[in-house]
């Protein structure tokens, strides 16, 4: 239970702000697609806690190509009560001959490196793979249906656009094969869509931007692990391109809190941004990172701002799910940052 109690006080957080909510899954059943992920390791690890502190007798199966992979690495979850594995791929897996009441799919490889070297298996593994699993939805007769999109769906955000809302038509450009991920949710949604009028499943989307938190891996794409990674090796942190672009990041417990509650509440049909509204320059991010170790020297910005060019955007507005729901960022950048740092120093123990 080593990593459980790592994140106590994480998960007494999420406790917190769910009160009155888990009564809608006692002795439920939730089937879970990309349960092994950052995401899936957070819904995990959320529902373990209180599904043991709260006597819920729930149970959540967990889709994954390799189970005995993960329960080697993560042997408190694995054998956790009411914690099931399915062995299989996403795009065909066996359907289990259960009934399950509530499904959450989240199973996306969102690897920028994917989408480049192979955009056909991008696209066909979201596009397969939600198709399937609505089937499988279908099938099992499941209540409720989370999508995990995200915010690619939108194409890129317009200069003069400081926070994209749900209702912002843009699209990504399908001009570019490096669009496949983002093009490939919004067939995800649309699929929800047809699903949801013909079949009658109550089907809510979380168009999900940016996180940092435990879990998160370090060695892939995101500036912030890559930042923390090059904080924890003694650095210097590198910022590959000028640092100007903006985004904003939501802390993994709060995400937790945010899926948890779409899940339960979310008006079936409706799509919520899920994020974080505070906007912060990757150069600033950088430097914040610094800001949070004694011993590393400098941040490195490898190119030099462009003269008279706007900087670029990724930052959500969550005015719809504040209003509607009462979500929120309550873990600050810097909090959640030092929260992050603290748990891979002590896993590296």
């Amino acid at each position: 239970m080593r990593t459980n109690n790592l994140l106590s006080q994480d998960l007494d957080h999420i406790i917190g702000h769910t009160k009155g909510l888990w009564k809608h899954l006692r002795a439920k059943k939730i089937f879970v697609t990309g349960g092994t992920g950052f995401f899936g390791k957070w819904l995990l690890e959320s529902f373990v806690w209180v599904n043991d502190r709260l006597k819920l007798d729930a149970q959540m199966h967990v889709l994954s190509r390799d189970p005995v992979s993960f329960k080697t690495r993560h042997l408190h979850l694995a054998q956790a009560s009411g914690v099931r594995f399915h062995q299989g791929d996403i795009r065909d897996f066996d359907f289990p001959q259960e009934q399950f009441d509530f499904i959450i799919h989240a199973a996306t490889d969102a690897s920028v490196q994917l989408n480049l070297e192979n955009p056909l298996l991008m696209l066909d593994t979201i596009v397969e793979g939600t198709r399937r699993t609505l089937e499988f939805a279908r099938d099992c007769r499941a209540k409720r249906f989370l999508l995990i999109s995200s915010g690619a769906v939108y194409g890129k955000q317009p200069p003069d656009l400081s926070h994209t809302q749900e209702e912002y038509s843009g699209a990504p450009d399908t001009t570019q094969s490096s669009s496949a991920y983002g093009e490939a949710k919004r067939i995800a949604e649309l699929m929800c869509t047809i699903y949801q009028k013909q079949y009658g499943i109550g089907i809510t989307v979380a168009r999900c931007f940016a996180f940092v938190g435990p879990y998160l891996n370090l060695d892939i794409h995101y500036a912030v692990g890559n930042f923390i990674r090059d904080a924890l090796t003694g650095g210097p942190i590198h910022v590959s391109g000028d640092g100007t672009p903006c985004r904003s990041y939501l802390y993994a417990a709060d995400l937790a809190i945010w899926l948890w509650i779409l899940l339960l509440r979310g008006d079936p049909g409706a799509a919520y941004n899920v994020g974080s509204e505070k906007t912060i320059s990757i150069r600033d991010l950088a430097y914040e990172v610094k800001a949070a170790f004694s011993n590393v020297p400098e941040v490195v910005i490898r190119k030099c701002p462009s003269p008279g060019m706007k900087a670029e955007s990724y930052v959500p507005s969550i005015r719809k799910a504040r209003e509607s729901l009462g979500l929120d960022s309550w873990i600050n950048l810097r909090e959640a940052l030092h929260r992050t740092i603290k748990w891979h120093q002590l896993m590296s123990l």
